[in-house]
């Protein structure tokens, strides 16, 4: 009978440790689909023009819950290393790209995230700024705007692992 009960304990443990395991799957899962739809992470850009990836770009949250954005590698294999904004017209002027931000201010706003702003470093032109989660999570849809929001246009940014 003692044998029995050590085998029923050991089964019972065994149960327990595996329910626990499952739950803490379950719990974790839950957790990072919540997170899934929050722009913090690690982004891919796509060129607008020959639609290949051309950065990374790392989204952050501050404390308060406003986002930023910084370019933290270049996709571009044509691309010159310690290339620089020589058309941005602000403090960023003729600053190294990689390392610089891009994004800023943006706060959530319900589903979206407003309020920022984004910086082209193409032509050096700042964009009042929007952005949603798409697919759980994992696409990201920026526009960039001037004045109101149907005039602009958006790219689709793919979140990296």
């Amino acid at each position: 009978m003692m044998q029995f009960s050590r085998r029923a304990g050991g089964f019972a443990g065994r149960a327990l440790r595996e329910a626990t395991v499952a739950s803490m799957v379950l719990i974790s899962s839950t957790a990072a689909f919540a997170q899934s739809d929050s722009p913090v992470g690690t982004w891919q850009t796509i060129d607008d023009h020959t639609h290949q990836p051309k950065a990374l770009v790392q989204i952050t949250q501050d404390e308060n819950g406003v986002l930023s954005g910084k370019v933290i590698k270049s996709l571009n294999p044509n691309e010159p290393p310690g290339r620089r904004c020589t058309e941005c017209t602000d403090a960023r002027k003729d600053q190294l790209i990689l390392g610089m931000t891009i994004i800023d201010d943006m706060k959530k706003d319900g589903d979206v995230w407003d309020g920022g702003q984004i910086l082209d470093p193409e032509n050096g032109k700042l964009y009042k700024c929007k952005m949603h989660t798409e697919d759980g999570g994992q696409k990201l849809v920026v526009r960039g705007y001037i004045g109101v929001s149907l005039l602009g246009r958006s790219q689709t940014w793919i979140r990296q692992n």
